[in-house]
């Protein structure tokens, strides 16, 4: 009997009616991490958060009052704030390094006596003064410059006419260098910053060789600083030229001889004291003027 032949089914295709759960569940399972991740990140760690404020504030050196509260700073075991980013001292001018100083004091309840700090500066100032004195003294040079304690410390002014510069000029005379060779061995030693004010007198004539009295006073500042500087070898870190044109006269202008007296160079030695110290000088000084005149009398 023949074999029966086994009738052939064409294959058949069940389509996949459900792969729509499967994106489905993918895009709950997204929702769920997303809203999972939302709520973590809602819930700020308020501790951590007043660390992280309190240590950049710190780091920049600043207050941190912008921020609300008064937690204490880096409380956990083992932390500690991150020191605060500040220039270093030793880099400033005096006046500046002082009034840190002074600030600092203040923050750990040990803030100095104005007016004993002033008493203690003038002393200062006026020996420094005595030794100038002598010195020029001893070489001649008494009458070719004054000397006086203001409150940027002590300003000694090239006034005398063999040493003053010529009409429009910013060359030094001789005996002007000579002056500046007494000088340059004391300011050399002296740890305050200098500054060189260049001045001219009040005649409204413009300058012959310089557009205005700015820059003619500007060059007899560097004129005499470049002599310190290049001569008398004083340290070049602690020198600045200053320029003042006919701004700030030494003498009434209106008064005979001033404007030969007005033309002329300052070298200040720059106080090192506290602005308020520095506000006391002319009290301390009238103080001793006082003391002086009822000792002789």
């Amino acid at each position: 009997m023949p074999r029966s032949k086994r009738r052939e089914l064409p294959e058949e295709h069940h389509g996949n009616h459900e792969r729509w759960l499967l994106t489905y569940s993918d895009m709950i399972t997204l929702l769920m991490v997303l809203f999972i991740v939302l709520f973590a990140i809602s819930q700020v760690d308020q501790k951590r958060f007043d660390m992280l404020k309190e240590g950049m504030a710190a780091g920049f050196g600043q207050n941190p009052s912008p921020f609300q509260g008064n937690r204490s700073v880096m409380s956990e075991a083992g932390m500690a704030p991150m020191a605060a980013i500040k220039p270093s001292l030793d880099e400033a001018r005096p006046q500046q390094v002082d009034l840190k100083q002074r600030d600092v004091g203040a923050a750990q309840g040990s803030a100095p006596d104005p007016y004993a700090e002033a008493t203690e500066e003038v002393r200062r100032l006026t020996e420094l003064r005595r030794q100038i004195r002598a010195v020029l003294k001893a070489h001649g040079f008494e009458h070719d410059v004054a000397l006086r304690i203001d409150e940027r410390g002590l300003r000694i002014s090239l006034v005398s006419r063999h040493i003053v510069f010529a009409a429009n000029l910013a060359d030094l005379t001789p005996r002007g260098k000579q002056v500046l060779d007494v000088l340059a061995p004391i300011l050399h030693d002296l740890p305050n910053q200098i500054d060189i004010d260049g001045h001219t007198n009040q005649i409204k004539v413009k300058p012959k060789y310089y557009p205005t009295d700015w820059e003619l006073s500007a060059a007899r500042a560097v004129t005499v600083l470049r002599y310190l500087l290049e001569t008398g070898h004083v340290p070049a870190e602690h020198m600045s030229a200053v320029a003042y044109g006919h701004e700030k006269p030494l003498m009434d202008p209106s008064l005979p001889g001033s404007q030969r007296l007005n033309k002329r160079v300052d070298i200040v030695v720059l106080s090192g004291a506290s602005e308020d110290a520095r506000k006391l000088f002319d009290d301390v000084l009238r103080a001793g003027r006082n003391q002086a005149e009822g000792g002789q009398g």
